[in-house]
């Protein structure tokens, strides 16, 4: 065999591997999964740590200390939790500020009108809502040898009430109106942040004239203010009506007798007149900042030097005092 003929075998040999049946080979399988993948999941999102997440967070542990507050107030005391400014929301709008006709408006309703039978005669004074079920705080002096009590409310209902407790050393006493419900208690505010200058409004019932409004700013703080402590003192000896005390070494409005205190008062030339003791003096914003309770004017006109000039001499307890003196007196005594 010739060395071409030998060729022909070893070419036909290599055309045989096209018969294969298996060629061309077949297309590889793909699973569904494989051939129609999944979208790739979204990457987790991470919380915001920025300005608005810090505020997010302040504004929830602010709320839950605002409501433990509160809470926390009527557990210990038991009774209905007073209105505070850091736990009540603005009393009068923000942008009714200072606006007088607005503050009169929200707090007129959470001030009283006070009559008080005493053993030798009557007294007449105000009062300021502390609580929906009716309990109120005035001076001592306005109620003090009271043998009953009768108080009208700013939409004219009136009602009886007894007293829960006196504190004579600050002049102050709680009483309790009785049957009633759904009264509007005042706000109570912070006499600490008040400054000289700041304006004022007193609400009161001066000779009876229930709902009076006055304002003013406050004068000066931190005055030493002296009243009498005598169980029925009530109104000055000279029945004018006005309410004896001592200031700057003066007497003023009779004498206040041998038994005497003394305590920090915050003074104000907002109008107040006999009546207007244990009524309501308030800030701008609608929160009660004091309990007036001494005021003098001139009950006939002087031309002498000293006496001469505008009578605008008021003092109000401030009500850092009352909410420290409150437990005590709803206990039936004060400190």
């Amino acid at each position: 065999m010739t060395e071409s003929q030998g060729a022909y075998p070893q070419q036909q040999h290599s055309h045989s591997a096209p018969v294969n049946p298996e060629w061309p080979p077949p297309p590889s399988y793909e699973s569904p999964a494989a051939m129609n993948p999944a979208p790739a999941p979204e990457p987790k999102r991470r919380r915001p740590r920025g300005p608005v997440a810090l505020l997010a967070a302040v504004a929830i542990v602010a709320a839950a200390v605002g409501g433990a507050t509160a809470y926390g107030f009527q557990e210990l005391t038991g009774k209905d939790s007073v209105a505070s400014a850091g736990t009540t929301t603005n009393v009068v709008p923000v942008g009714k500020k200072g606006d007088v006709a607005a503050i009169a408006e929200a707090v007129s309703p959470s001030v009283v009108e006070i009559n008080a039978t005493l053993g030798n005669g009557s007294s007449t004074g105000s009062g300021v809502i502390i609580s929906s079920s009716g309990e109120i705080v005035t001076n001592n002096h306005v109620v003090s040898g009271a043998q009953s009590i009768k108080v009208r409310t700013s939409d004219g209902k009136s009602y009886t009430a007894e007293v829960v407790g006196t504190d004579s050393s600050k002049d102050l006493a709680l009483i309790k109106l009785q049957g009633a419900s759904g009264l509007k208690p005042a706000a109570l505010g912070d006499s600490s942040d008040v400054q000289v200058g700041d304006s004022v409004v007193a609400i009161g019932s001066p000779e009876g004239l229930t709902g009076t409004v006055t304002s003013g700013i406050v004068s000066a703080l931190a005055r030493d203010v002296t009243v009498s402590t005598d169980e029925g003192q009530g109104q000055d000896q000279g029945g004018d009506g006005q309410w004896p005390f001592q200031f700057g070494g003066r007497q003023f409005n009779g004498d206040t007798g041998s038994s005497t205190t003394t305590y920090k008062a915050i003074q104000t030339d907002a109008s107040l007149n006999p009546g207007n003791s244990g009524g309501a003096l308030i800030d701008a914003s609608g929160h009660v900042i004091g309990i007036n309770s001494a005021m003098y004017s001139s009950s006939q006109q002087s031309s002498s030097s000293s006496d001469a000039g505008s009578v605008g001499l008021g003092f109000a307890i401030p009500v850092d005092t009352v909410k420290s003196d409150l437990a005590k007196l709803r206990a039936g005594s004060g400190s």
